[in-house]
Parts: C-alpha cells; sequence; structure tokens
C-alpha cells in the first residue's frame, strides 16, 4: 500500500479533526460539564490552527512531516481533554491506541 502525499494526509488530519471534535457546539455547552483545561479556548485554539492549515492547502503551500506531527499531537491532546470532559466519547472498541 502507497503512503499518501503529504497535502492528502494533511487534508485527511484536518477532516478528522473537525469530524471528531465538537466544533458544532456553542460555547455555553462547552462550559456546561466539568472545566478540565478550558474546552471553549482549546476548541478555539485548534480552530485557529486548523484555519491556517487550510488556508495554507488552498494555497498549494507545501507541509513538512513535523508540522504533520505537531498538528496531529495537538489534536490527540485536545481530544483527550474533550473526552475528559464527557464532549467526546469513543467506544472501547473502536478506540484506536492514538485517537489522532
Amino acid at each position: 500500500m502507497r503512503k499518501p502525499k503529504i497535502q492528502h494526509a494533511v487534508e485527511q488530519l484536518v477532516t478528522r479533526l473537525r469530524d471528531e471534535l465538537p466544533f458544532h457546539l456553542p460555547p455555553d455547552q462547552l462550559c456546561q460539564h466539568s472545566c478540565s483545561g478550558c474546552p471553549k479556548k482549546l476548541m478555539e485554539y485548534l480552530d485557529t490552527e486548523l484555519e491556517d492549515v487550510e488556508y495554507r492547502l488552498t494555497n498549494g503551500d507545501e507541509f513538512s512531516l513535523g508540522e504533520i506531527s505537531k498538528l496531529a499531537r495537538t489534536g490527540g491532546k485536545i481530544f483527550k481533554v474533550m473526552e475528559k470532559n464527557g464532549l467526546v466519547h469513543l467506544e472501547k472498541q473502536d478506540k484506536p491506541s492514538n485517537p489522532l
């Protein structure tokens, strides 16, 4: 199996983060649960990062593997905070060892 091109991998990562994290929730719903790690601020931060990546994708900019890795780590850490706050859930059988 061939590895995807870097640009395609970035697009897949952005899509996965947008799909799996609660970007659809309004700020007041992000803050209803126990507030460990400030979900509202984390989602705002990640949204800004993803908008920057999407802008760069639109302009055809190149990405390094380090940039992809950093975005994946950031997304994974934010996912764990959202999971801790009860804002996202993965079924135990579906949960990969590294969600993002």
